[in-house]
């Protein structure tokens, strides 16, 4: 009896959990497919077919402006520059950290962990000063430094996990069998922590993805504004009153890259996030 009431009560949880977490984007995704006069309105139909729905009309229309496309093509441009930057950078770091010994290494990794815990919003006025008076300001590469800089503590140390654990023998075996230090570093230790860089990878540019603040701050024009910044700019044939069922298709549009994202690569971020955790 007790065994059934636990197997009762976790489905019940379950279930509640999965409420709580799917309400928002179900009903996202209702506001996106309605039309402007039905929000206006109150109107309470949530399905798109109930007589209030715009239908594609609104996919369709966000996908034509122009400033949405760019948003989209500068979120890609520096999600991707960021990711890869700081998952070289992170992987050469990370190693050094778990195999060499030198002085000063855990005040390195002590600082790391400081700088991922610092508040972003601390940091906009100095970087927006700097950026102005160093033409980095509304660019990629304004853009893309402080996303590195806060992605690479995480992903310093989420590498470091994963070379620890790799025997040194393997590399000095593949030494003894003619390989350069680099060689087996890029031939053996990395294939073999890929799980690690993978994690890394996706949680970089997760980061740099879905960024709001420097995103805002940091930018002025459409040159580098990424997409959730330049949602907030999105304004209707009045100015007072937002287009919601509008923004509400851009979110989702958004959205898609990151899911597509989750599902292609679930079990390597579930490898990456697990693997590392017990040092065996």
């Amino acid at each position: 009896m007790n065994r059934t009431s636990n197997r009762v009560g976790l489905v019940v949880g379950c279930i509640l959990i999965l409420i709580w977490c799917l309400l928002p984007v179900a009903w996202i995704i209702s506001l996106s497919f309605k039309s402007e006069a039905s929000i206006t309105n109150g109107n309470p139909g949530f399905f798109p077919g109930d007589g209030t729905g715009a239908g594609w009309d609104n996919y369709k229309a966000v996908w034509d402006n122009e400033q949405f496309r760019r948003a989209i093509f500068n979120s890609i441009g520096i999600s991707l520059i960021a990711t890869l930057l700081s998952v070289i950078v992170a992987t050469l770091a990370a190693y050094a950290i778990a195999r060499l010994e030198f002085r000063g290494k855990k005040l390195v990794l002590t600082i790391a962990l400081a700088i991922a815990m610092f508040p972003v919003v601390s940091l906009i006025g100095p970087l927006f000063d700097m950026w102005r008076a160093t033409g980095l300001y509304d660019t990629w590469p304004g853009l893309i430094i402080p996303y590195m800089s806060f992605t690479l503590p995480l992903a310093i140390w989420t590498l470091s996990a994963f070379f620890r654990e790799i025997p040194w023998e393997m590399e000095q075996a593949a030494q003894v069998d003619g390989a350069t230090s680099w060689q087996a570093f890029r031939k053996v230790i990395v294939p073999l922590a890929a799980p690690g860089v993978f994690t890394a990878a996706i949680l970089t540019f997760f980061f740099a993805w879905n960024d709001f603040v420097f995103g805002i701050s940091l930018t002025s024009t459409e040159n580098a504004r990424p997409i959730p910044a330049s949602l907030s700019f999105f304004v209707g044939a009045d100015p007072f009153n937002r287009p919601a069922s509008l923004l509400a298709a851009g979110a989702v549009i958004a959205t898609i890259p990151i899911i597509v994202i989750v599902l292609i690569f679930q079990r390597k971020i579930v490898a990456g996030l697990t693997s590392g955790a017990v040092k065996g």
